[in-house]
């Protein structure tokens, strides 16, 4: 198993760049085929206030066209800097729909999809809000996602991978194998409350330990009892890892039940500090 097709999602936003160079670098490790995808923002929302000149009469005209020189703004953008960092297979494209349908269609055809973050910066632009949320849900296909501060140079070597025994790890670790066969050291971590069971049975990590080990991945166990939140308990430990990827399963539970209790997948999302491979 291999990542033979790689895609991102490229826009405006100021992280786009960050994103597109992180893609491009996994995909030249992996002799992938990398898919850069522009969404023109047509039918997203709001124009910027300054887009279009006063005294236009036909404005719905005029913003489709200013949507569309941008975005070929972004996929130059994007070729140049695939063409500055040396040979690579890749398209770019250019699409009018809705962004989520988009992303979603077309990121089926790939391996990896690549999102950023949500980003506060482009709040008034036409940038999708909770985009990586909604294509996790429907896309079928693992998501890295890049957080929205920070650079991220390089292959991770230094990997956490978060097990619970749930559907949604198990196929996470699948899902990143390619990723955790270049890792350095991977730790598979699991986390319980005092409060909850002592699960370590059945959760099977030696059985998890040598499945990785099979499939060339050289793993260690670790299993910590917490008191605070299972969320911020795993980025401490991605932090004091000094780890620079967090591999995990998203949304075990319905996205009400987790908005609801808090869940874990939308409190990493928000607060992540390094890019979160995840898989639902």
């Amino acid at each position: 198993m291999n990542f033979k097709t790689i895609f991102v999602h490229l826009d405006h936003s100021v992280r786009s760049p960050v994103r597109a160079a992180m893609a491009a670098q996994w995909s030249r490790v992996h002799e992938s085929h990398l898919v850069g995808l522009v969404p023109t923002g047509l039918y997203d929302g709001v124009i910027p206030a300054d887009a279009i000149a006063t005294g236009m009469t036909d404005y719905i005209a005029e913003s489709a066209d200013y949507l569309h020189r941008r975005a070929e703004a972004i996929a130059r953008e994007f070729r140049e800097g695939i063409a500055g960092s040396g040979p690579l297979s890749y398209e770019v494209r250019l699409v009018d729909g809705a962004t989520v349908d988009a992303v979603v269609r077309y990121g089926r055809a790939s391996d990896l999809v690549v999102l950023g973050q949500d980003d506060d910066s482009n709040r008034k632009d036409t940038t999708v809000r909770g985009l990586a949320e909604q294509v996790l849900m429907e896309v079928g296909r693992p998501v890295l996602v890049v957080p929205s501060a920070g650079m991220f140079g390089g292959i991770p070597k230094n990997i956490v991978a978060a097990w619970d025994g749930s559907r949604e790890a198990a196929m996470a670790l699948q899902a990143a194998l390619p990723a955790l066969r270049r890792g350095a050291r991977v730790t598979l971590l699991s986390l319980r409350h005092p409060r909850d069971e002592d699960n370590t049975q059945q959760l099977l990590v030696s059985d998890m330990i040598q499945f990785l080990l099979r499939h060339g991945v050289q793993a260690r166990a670790e299993s910590e009892v917490t008191e605070i939140d299972v969320a911020d308990a795993l980025l401490s430990r991605v932090s004091d890892l000094s780890a620079d990827l967090l591999v995990m399963g998203g949304y075990g539970h319905s996205r009400l039940r987790e908005r609801i209790l808090g869940g874990v997948t939308r409190q990493i999302l928000a607060q992540m500090t390094v890019p979160v491979l995840i898989a639902h």
